[in-house]
């Protein structure tokens, strides 16, 4: 079993012809379950600015309006993953066995990319990579 994830959330868009990234979060967790909790808080988190509620009252009278129907719904995927609990567990799943997960939505400018993974793998794949002889 895997006892700390690393966990990253991350926007990507296009800037003069160059992808780029931009960090949103990094959380190091030390149990499955606060990782998975995270990384469903950073999905709702970026949900709730990419389509807040129009009552909100930090907004102004019709500062907000609908997008056309063959806009992507990034925050519709990110609330459908939230919400699905066999992904949750399919996702548990691949972190306790050690492996990256990544969970990814993206719409006609961006793309939002969760990653979690075990820190034990991590340092046992950077180990294996390092091992050398010594010259005698």
């Amino acid at each position: 079993m895997h006892d700390e994830f690393l966990c990253h959330v991350t926007g990507y868009g296009t800037c003069a012809g160059r992808r780029i990234g931009v960090p949103l979060g990094t959380y190091r967790a030390p149990t499955l379950a606060l990782a998975l909790w995270w990384l469903r808080d950073r999905a709702s988190w970026i949900a709730e600015r990419l389509d807040p509620q129009p009552e909100a009252e930090h907004f102004p009278s019709g500062a907000l309006v609908p997008v056309a129907g063959t806009v992507a719904d990034v925050p519709g995927v990110l609330r459908a993953w939230c919400g699905d609990v066999i992904q949750q567990g399919l996702v548990a799943d691949e972190l306790a066995a050690g492996r990256l997960v990544r969970i990814a939505a993206c719409d006609d400018t961006t793309e939002y990319e969760l990653l979690a993974e075990s820190v034990d793998a991590l340092r046992m794949q950077r180990t294996a990579s390092t091992l050398f002889t010594p010259v005698a």
